[in-house]
């Protein structure tokens, strides 16, 4: 897959990189913490998908939910209207999520570590910092993916 390192959808505990998999912040849930985190106002966030629709097939996806594939979730979510929408315009899961990768990067960049994220790893695997911030980087940033990365290690 193009984007190996893919977080786990927000609503599943996945990073603020998987607002790129989110709808728009129409009801109360997770996307509003991984906004705040991302510093973005849901109208922000808005104004960045539509854009980048605009842009890129991603645009495209008449007959998904919000008629367009920018909303739309990871491959890994079975969504028959998805697929269908990426079969009908022919595209490839590899370039559907190296355009949601290029997307992620439009809405939240690349960052460092947080400081909380590594102290917390550290003290939770009893390892040093520096392994733990390694273990964070080597996952992009996802923590669930440091803590599997954590874990393996330690057996």
């Amino acid at each position: 897959m193009v984007w190996s390192d893919a977080p786990s959808h927000v609503c599943r505990g996945g990073d603020k990189r998987a607002l790129t998999f989110c709808c728009p912040p129409v009801k109360p849930c997770p996307i509003m913490i991984a906004l705040e985190e991302a510093g973005l106002t849901p109208q922000d966030y808005i104004e960045i998908k539509e854009s980048f629709a605009k842009r890129t097939r991603l645009g495209e996806g008449q007959g998904t939910c919000f008629g367009s594939l920018v909303w739309c979730c990871k491959p890994s979510k079975p969504c028959p209207l998805r697929d269908m929408a990426m079969k009908r315009i022919n595209m490839s899961t590899e370039e559907y999520m190296e355009l949601k990768k290029k997307l992620s990067e439009e809405l939240v960049g690349t960052s460092e570590p947080d400081t909380e994220s590594v102290k917390a790893l550290a003290d939770a695997f009893n390892v040093t910092p520096e392994e733990a911030r390694e273990a964070l980087e080597d996952a992009a940033n996802d923590l669930r993916t440091a803590m599997k990365i954590l874990r393996m290690k330690s057996l």
